[in-house]
């Protein structure tokens, strides 16, 4: 398929994954044509190799309430699916913007094709706003149990920024569906979207991409599945580029599948490139992400990067002065490639990391910063923005981005960074535990690691191919 992947809906069914997205084609005007947005499919077993299913929710015509076929979900009912999704046309609404509609279709059991039943559909009620009503998510709390489906919602009549809530219907034969009680009213942000519930162990989670400036997938757990939702110490899945993730249970693992976006100007856009995490659990019900085992394995061919000092630095990362910045400068890496690091961090240090797409003296450069005295991760870029030739018009008083901070305990000793490049994509791995995905558009392609105030050993630093 042409476009970019959109939100991400995945389903286990029949010894695959299926994951149907929004597909992006980014036409100049997306009203114009005879259709809207569509899903598309892919299906994999690993995460690796995917066949191409083309569309296969095509959006309705110009007048249909689901010219744009949104976010939902997808399951399974004896030998018969049922996808649930958002309906959605620019030309039907109000003063205050296009409605949102709840759209039904099913399958006799083939993933790839799909009856729509119109007559089925159903918008927001008089409670809730119909501008959001949107992101249906479908479960069972048990076989025994009716159905239950989550949305997007918004209240009528709140502020708009405390109005967001997480719509609940029950239902016995997933045709009809009763309003219930909200599952969430947390009280802040415009809606929550893309719901998304599972239990795991003891533990119920509630997953959610929070639509406010910070635009990140977080999520609450709970030992109850109707709550009350608590937040965990650090809540999100990533960084504001890993957005609109939704989870599957496969083969008794669990994997969340979001979107890295692309940028233009700077600015971030909506959709962009497939991306996938794989979640592990621990006893207080707080969820490590890390890189799927597939993912790895695919970079069979690891090669050690050799290091070579820049500016004066010691012959090698640990040894010297520590007290100024030092830096270390690779070969070129591929576009496509694993990197890993080990490293020995000593106690004191204020910030080590890796060059990513780094000029051969190191001057510019993508950085994946560590940062332990403020036990976080983030990423920086040099030299940074301009808005004029004076010094103060340098972007100089923006740290880092922002939006991608990943909080990570980060005590002296041995810390494993990964970092796979995938174009212009990257995702990086602490510890297999916190995830940081990013968007570089940079040009040059030497790898570095770098040292400020204080002293890191490299253990070992790969570049593996696939």
């Amino acid at each position: 398929m042409s476009g970019y992947v959109g939100d991400v809906i995945p389903f286990s069914y029949d010894g695959r994954i299926w994951l149907f997205y929004l597909l992006d084609e980014r036409p100049e005007d997306p009203t114009a044509g005879p259709s809207g947005m569509p899903w598309a499919l892919l299906s994999t077993t690993d995460f690796v190799t995917y066949t191409d299913h083309g569309v296969v929710l095509p959006g309705g015509d110009r007048d249909a309430v689901d010219f744009d076929c949104y976010t939902g979900s997808v399951v399974a009912e004896g030998t018969q699916l049922h996808l649930f999704y958002t309906g959605h046309n620019p030309r039907r609404g109000d003063a205050d913007g296009s409605f949102q509609v709840v759209c039904h279709a099913v399958s006799d059991g083939d993933p790839t094709r799909w009856t729509k039943l119109p007559d089925l559909t159903f918008g927001a009620p008089d409670a809730y706003v119909p501008q959001d009503w949107r992101d249906p998510f479908v479960y069972r709390v048990a076989p025994d149990q009716p159905w239950q489906m989550v949305l997007a919602a918004r209240y009528a009549g709140r502020p708009d920024r405390r109005a967001g809530v997480v719509a609940r219907l029950t239902s016995t034969d997933l045709e009809q569906w009763t309003l219930a009680p909200p599952l969430w009213e947390p009280h802040r942000y415009i809606t929550q979207e893309c719901p998304d519930v599972f239990q795991w162990g003891d533990w119920w989670y509630l997953v959610y991409s929070e639509f406010s400036d910070a635009f990140q997938t977080r999520y609450r757990i709970s030992r109850d599945p109707d709550g009350p939702w608590l937040a965990p110490a650090h809540d999100a899945v990533d960084g504001r580029a890993f957005y609109a993730a939704k989870s599957v249970e496969h083969n008794g693992r669990r994997f969340f599948i979001g979107w890295i976006p692309t940028k233009q100007d700077g600015a971030w856009q909506w959709a962009g490139d497939l991306a996938v995490l794989e979640a592990s659990q621990t006893a207080d019900g707080t969820l490590a992400f890390a890189l799927p085992a597939e993912f790895r394995a695919a970079y069979s061919d690891v090669q050690q990067v050799s290091l070579k000092p820049v500016d004066g630095a010691a012959s090698e990362p640990g040894q010297g002065a520590a007290d100024r910045y030092a830096a270390w400068i690779g070969d070129p890496i591929p576009a496509d490639c694993l990197i890993e690091l080990v490293v020995d961090v000593a106690p004191g240090t204020q910030s080590l990391g890796l060059l990513l797409h780094a000029s051969p003296d190191g001057e510019q450069a993508t950085i994946l910063r560590l940062e332990p005295q403020r036990n976080r991760m983030v990423l920086d870029t040099w030299p940074r923005g301009r808005t004029g030739p004076a010094q103060w018009q340098v972007d100089g008083d923006v740290p880092h981005v922002v939006e991608l901070e990943r909080p990570h305990p980060l005590p002296p000793g041995r810390h494993t960074l990964q970092v796979r490049l995938q174009g212009t994509t990257g995702q990086a791995i602490l510890d297999d535990r916190t995830a940081l995905s990013f968007r570089d558009y940079g040009t040059d392609a030497h790898l570095g690691f770098f040292t400020t105030d204080g002293a890191a050993t490299v253990i070992s630093l790969t570049v593996a191919h696939p």
